[in-house]
């Protein structure tokens, strides 16, 4: 490690903007960004802007801003396919309301107990977790004392602030990510020994910043 790295590591975690076709299950599905979508997220970075690299899901919600942003910003981007979003399985492309009429049930029940509760064909939240485990544990170690923005997806931001919080599996869906929000962590340390903090959730371009 270089004497002149930060024992800092910050991550910016951006969730995509609205896609086309509005709000549904769409998991990995690859929908791109409506013109609404483009917007939430250009007004999200907007006061923000001293990364050091982006990654970004490979999914086109997601990787067509981040392209945008690293060019436009001269930085390296990086696209994991471990960073899309959890597979919905049958629900993919279903809206809440369709699920409902189906059965008044079943969301709460997925949101109440995911692990037990997924859809009939989804990625279990096991498979997910280690996924998601695994890649951002190769950013802290790639990108350690850096600032760096990853454009993922609501599940991604989840999945991230259970592990810095410690949080079980099962309350995954407790957590609410909007679109565009943006969530921050600061790693302190490396290896072993780094602590991981919350410092901010769900924040947009409208809500005063403080550090």
């Amino acid at each position: 490690m270089s004497a002149t790295t930060s024992s800092t590591t910050v991550i910016d975690l951006l969730r995509h903007g609205e896609p086309v076709g509005g709000r549904r299950y769409r998991g990995q599905t690859d929908d791109p960004l409506s013109e609404k979508g483009w917007q939430q997220m250009r007004a999200a970075i907007r006061e923000q802007g001293e990364w050091s690299v982006i990654y970004s899901s490979s999914l086109k919600r997601c990787v067509e801003f981040a392209r945008d942003v690293a060019t436009q910003r001269t930085l390296p981007l990086h696209v994991e396919p471990r960073l899309m979003e959890i597979g919905f399985g049958v629900w993919e492309g279903r809206t809440p309301d369709d699920l409902r009429q189906e059965d008044p049930s079943r969301l709460e029940r997925f949101w109440r107990d995911p692990v037990n509760n997924r859809p009939e064909g989804a990625e279990t939240l096991i498979a997910f977790r280690d996924r998601v485990a695994s890649v951002w544990q190769d950013i802290l170690t790639t990108e350690a004392g850096k600032h760096v923005l990853i454009v993922g997806h609501a599940g991604i931001t989840r999945l991230i602030m259970t592990l810095v919080l410690g949080s079980p599996l099962e309350n995954l869906f407790r957590i609410q990510v909007d679109n565009a929000g943006l969530t921050r962590v600061r790693v302190q340390g490396f290896g072993a020994d780094a602590f991981p903090v919350l410092s901010f959730h769900g924040r947009h371009s409208l809500t005063p910043w403080s550090y």
